[in-house]
C-alpha cells in the first residue's frame, strides 16, 4: 500500500494527523478585594446573576462591602464552596455619608449595631483624606478596630495613611487603589515603611502596557515591586457605580494578561494566594 493511499484510508477514518491536544490550562482563580453591592434601593443585578458572573469570570472569593450594608449580608448569605465572602462592614447608610461620615457621631452607632451581625472582619471601604484623619470620630473607629482585630479597607491619600498608622501602628490596611497615579517610588516607600499595608489595584494606572511585541506586559518599575513584595498585593474590580457592573467580566479580565507573565508563584499570591493568608480562607 503507497503511503497516499495509506493516508487517504487513514483520513476516512479521522485518523490521520490527528494528535492529542494537551487538555486546556484550569483559569487562575482571582480574589476581588473591592467589590460593593450597593442597594440604592436594590442592587445593579440580581443576586443569583451576580453569583452567576462570579462564576464565569473565575472570581472564587470576594471582599464584599456595601452601602447599606444590606448588599454584604446577602452576599454573606450566599457564601458556597464556589465563592467564599469576605465581609467588611462599611461606615456609610446613604451616599452622601462619603464625605461627611468622619463628622458624623451616628458613624460609630452604625459601626457597633453592624458589628452585632459577629461575622465582619474589617472596616471600610472608607474615603479619608489628609487631615480628615484627626478627627475625633476617625480615632473612635480605629480604637474599635483594634479592639476587636478588625482590617481597614481606606481609599486614602499617602498622609491620610501615616495618620491612621500613628493611630493603630499594627493596623493592617488594605489601600484601596494604591494612590491611583501615584509614582511607584512612592509605593515602594509606604509598603517599605509599613508593614501592614495592602495594596489593591483597582484603577491602578501605569502597571502595564504594550511593549516587546506583548501586550500587557507588567513594566519594568512595578515587575520589580511584586517580585520584592509579592505577599502585598491584591486585585479588584470597584464596582461603585453601575457601568462596573456592567463591564465586570473585562475588568477582571484584565488582570489576567499581566499576571500571566509575571513568575507562577507571585502571579498566584496576587491572584489569589495573598487573600487565602489575609483573610484565612480555604486554598
Amino acid at each position: 500500500m503507497t503511503r497516499a493511499l495509506l493516508f487517504i484510508l487513514l483520513s476516512s477514518l479521522g485518523l490521520a494527523g490527528k494528535t492529542h491536544a494537551a487538555p486546556p490550562e484550569p483559569m487562575l482563580p482571582l480574589f476581588d478585594a473591592h467589590l460593593h453591592y450597593n442597594w440604592e434601593p436594590s442592587p445593579r443585578i440580581p443576586l443569583d446573576q451576580a453569583l452567576e458572573l462570579f462564576k464565569v469570570t473565575g472570581v472564587r472569593g470576594i471582599l464584599a462591602n456595601s452601602r447599606p450594608n444590606a448588599g454584604t449580608h446577602a452576599l454573606y448569605a450566599a457564601r458556597s464552596e464556589a465563592l467564599q465572602v469576605v465581609p467588611f462592614l462599611r461606615p456609610y447608610r446613604v451616599l452622601a455619608d462619603v464625605t461627611s461620615w468622619f463628622n458624623n457621631p451616628e458613624t460609630i452607632t452604625l459601626i457597633e449595631e453592624e458589628f452585632r451581625s459577629g461575622y465582619f472582619v474589617g472596616i471600610g471601604e472608607f474615603h479619608l483624606h489628609g487631615e480628615e484623619a484627626r478627627r475625633p470620630l476617625v480615632a473612635q473607629m480605629v480604637r474599635f478596630a483594634r479592639k476587636h482585630g478588625l482590617l481597614l479597607h481606606a481609599h486614602s491619600d499617602v498622609p491620610a495613611l501615616k495618620i491612621l498608622f500613628e493611630l493603630y501602628p499594627e493596623a493592617r490596611i488594605i489601600w484601596a487603589h494604591t494612590g491611583f497615579s501615584l509614582p511607584v517610588e512612592e509605593v515602594e516607600h509606604m509598603l517599605s515603611t509599613y508593614p501592614g499595608l495592602i495594596a489593591e489595584l483597582s484603577y491602578r494606572s501605569g502597571i502595564s502596557g504594550a511593549s516587546a511585541g506583548k501586550l500587557d506586559k507588567p513594566s519594568d518599575e512595578w515587575l520589580r515591586l511584586f517580585e520584592r513584595f509579592p505577599d502585598r498585593f491584591l486585585l479588584g474590580s470597584d464596582t461603585w457605580i453601575n457601568e462596573r457592573w456592567d463591564q465586570y467580566q473585562q475588568i477582571m479580565g484584565s488582570y489576567r494578561p499581566w499576571l500571566h507573565q509575571l513568575p507562577p508563584l507571585v502571579a498566584q499570591k496576587i491572584a489569589w494566594g495573598n487573600a487565602v493568608r489575609l483573610f484565612g480562607l480555604k486554598p
